[in-house]
């Protein structure tokens, strides 16, 4: 049997193991049996991020997506989430997932796919290779959903420890230090790069910076290409994790050039997201930077200045869009005792 019908094969078993059976309701049944209104059964099935069939008598959904929609619905009728925040939770636990699962169909795949080919058994028996695919997903898939419980808990009780250690901030706003990190000439590179070379660089670009960003006690935010973004508790934090990426980055021969921008100041959280002022500033800072250099807003200058460990230069002042003026410092490692940093 041809690959790509292995695959076809492959595909609707993993499907049926991972929705907890046959599709077997329709729009309707779903609305009767969950008691939830249809609009808002359609609402919330887009925001997690699929799509909504356009026959209304097609068996679509299953018992499992029944009761998803019961759990999100029941989170609001017990006042744990506010009924305008419904949808948007959706939406975002629907991005996250979609973005994680990705991931871990392209390993489960290909691990299913060479074990078939692999076997010994006729690779023309569909029954046969349903039941390999049957029984090594059930192997793998529950090592994978034990992971990312185990992943979330553990960042879930990072972040609520983070929360009760700053109460005096609010839940939504609170003050911190937000940076990113860009590699320089990433648009011509990916004009160079084949998929394989240019897979490698990502994937070395999101280790390291990921591993300096979790060991300076910081939060990776998001990826974004070339360029993460990252948050951090204190100033003093944030520049050790600036410092220590640029030191990282100049030992990578094969590694373009870096450059950061940071602020400090209240933000916005929002669904795992920062939003505000102090965002916009270190992103403009970040696009002004010159490659191999860090450069930090005016209030983070003053939170650094007394600290002996760093050496902020003043440069020239930045006009751009949204703000009237920026007055950006160079951020160094202070390598003089004594080195008084300049105005």
């Amino acid at each position: 049997m041809p690959e790509n019908q292995i695959n076809s094969v492959v595909q609707t078993e993993i499907e049926r193991n991972l929705l907890g059976g046959e599709p077997k309701y329709n729009r309707a049944d779903i609305v009767e049996k969950s008691g939830i209104p249809l609009e808002r059964v359609i609402a919330l099935w887009i925001g997690m991020g699929f799509p909504v069939h356009t026959d209304t008598d097609a068996l679509v959904y299953t018992d499992a997506d029944l009761e998803a929609l019961k759990l999100i619905t029941a989170l609001t009728a017990q006042k744990v989430i506010k009924p305008e925040m419904e949808v948007a939770i959706a939406r975002t636990l629907g991005q996250s997932m979609s973005r994680l699962a990705e991931w871990q169909v392209g390993v489960v795949n290909s691990h299913i796919l060479e074990r078939i080919i692999d076997s010994q058994e006729d690779t023309n028996d569909i029954d046969a290779i349903r039941r390999n695919a049957r029984a090594i997903a059930a192997e793998t898939v529950p090592t994978l959903e034990a992971l990312q419980g185990y992943t979330w808990r553990r960042h879930l009780a990072a972040a609520a420890g983070r929360s009760i250690a700053a109460p005096d901030d609010a839940a939504d706003s609170p003050t911190m230090a937000v940076g990113f990190a860009d590699m320089v000439g990433y648009t011509s590179l990916t004009r160079r790069l084949d998929i394989g070379e240019l897979t490698t660089l990502l994937e070395e670009f999101e280790s390291l910076a990921t591993n300096i960003i979790a060991r300076g006690r910081g939060s990776v935010i998001k990826n974004v290409g070339d360029e993460v973004m990252f948050s951090a508790q204190t100033p003093e934090d944030a520049a050790h994790i600036a410092l220590d990426l640029q030191d990282a980055f100049d030992e990578q021969e094969d590694m373009p050039d870096l450059r950061v921008g940071l602020a400090w100041g209240p933000v916005l959280a929002r669904y795992g997201d920062l939003y505000g002022s102090v965002v916009n500033i270190a992103a403009r800072l970040t696009s002004s930077a010159n490659p191999g250099t860090i450069l930090v807003d005016t209030v983070m200058t003053d939170e650094l200045r007394h600290d002996s460990e760093f050496y902020l230069k003043s440069v020239r002042s930045l006009r751009v869009k949204g703000f009237h003026k920026l007055k950006p410092h160079r951020l160094k490692r202070n390598k003089r005792t004594g080195q008084r940093s300049e105005e």
